[in-house]
């Protein structure tokens, strides 16, 4: 079957320049446990000192490109790739300086991300989060695993930990120590507000915890009750009597402030005021399919919504 009918896995390694992700992924392609014979593409987006052994690879038929500009990584591109190597997979080393949705934005059809590992050299990484935050940030967010190498015994696990909660709480975190041991971090986030009761009510400093956490885990919100404070509006595209509620959250900095809403469908007829319509809403949550998530998401059958003072803080953040 021609590759361009199949899914094509993609395994993406992110992080910063000198921070593990080319020994890493020699070590895998060593590894006979992920390799029975795929034709890969290894996409390299950033040389570091580390070069590629390919004869130690397990099988001889990985083909090596290098892109060396972001603006390169398009579509036609890659897509031009799979043409010339017929690979069955793809392994990404991408480039710690770039944003990850410029390659999202970029993928083939049918490109589909398997697994996404973040590496991080752990003697620099709080420079880079004093100095970079943005694309820290950037990297986190994909990350089902954060690798944090090269990582000391005198060092805070509490601070790194923190650190990457307030931006994911999906990602499992591991520390690999200069001594050579591995531990997987096991500190327990309880969220602030009680998930397992019927009626769940969100209070206004708890909002960018609280979506960031239905939007990752929608399933567990599936049939609850909400309460929690708002912004409400629709446009001209959403469909009759839908809106979209929610605030602004800000991840790390100005710049990244984003609206950030879910689907609302109120039982009785309503028109926001403005842009700027502060609101209480009280739904009934249900995980479906809706056409402005483009597949599954939560979705409000709000039962009850009054006008309201905005909050202290009107742009939520996760501290």
């Amino acid at each position: 079957m021609p590759y361009q009918d199949e899914t094509i896995p993609v395994y993406l390694f992110v992080g910063f320049l000198e921070s593990g992700k080319t020994k890493f992924i020699q070590e895998t392609l060593e590894d006979k446990r992920f390799n029975s014979g795929e034709k890969t593409l290894l996409l390299i987006c950033e040389e570091g000192i580390e070069e590629y052994e390919p004869k130690k690879f397990v099988v001889n038929n990985v083909e090596i490109r290098t892109v060396e500009d972001s603006e390169d990584l398009t579509e036609e591109y890659l897509s031009g790739l799979m043409k010339e190597t017929k690979a069955e997979r793809v392994l990404i080393e991408y480039n710690g300086m770039w944003t990850v949705s410029d390659l999202f934005q970029n993928m083939p059809d049918g490109w589909m991300i398997y697994q996404a590992m973040c590496f991080v050299d752990s003697q620099t990484f709080m420079q880079y989060n004093s100095n970079m935050r943005s694309l820290v940030v950037d990297k986190f967010n994909v990350a089902e695993l954060v690798v944090f190498n090269r990582f000391e015994r005198s060092m805070d696990v509490q601070e790194f930990h923190k650190i990457v909660r307030g931006v994911s709480r999906r990602a499992d975190i591991c520390y690999e120590y200069t001594d050579g041991e591995v531990a997987y971090d096991d500190i327990e986030d309880p969220l602030p507000f009680d998930v397992n009761a019927d009626h769940i009510v969100i209070n206004d400093s708890d909002y960018a915890l609280w979506y960031r956490d239905i939007m990752e885990t929608p399933e567990k919100y599936d049939g609850k009750t909400i309460t929690f404070k708002a912004l409400i509006t629709r446009n001209m595209k959403f469909p009759k009597n839908t809106f979209a509620v929610g605030r602004h959250i800000m991840t790390c900095c100005v710049e990244d402030i984003q609206f950030c809403w879910v689907v609302a469908e109120p039982v009785q007829d309503f028109t926001p005021k403005s842009k700027k319509h502060w609101v209480m809403v009280t739904a009934d949550i249900n995980v479906k399919r809706h056409k402005l998530y483009k597949g599954a998401g939560p979705v409000l059958t709000v039962t009850d919504i009054r006008d309201c003072a905005p909050p202290e803080k009107e742009v939520a953040t996760f501290y």
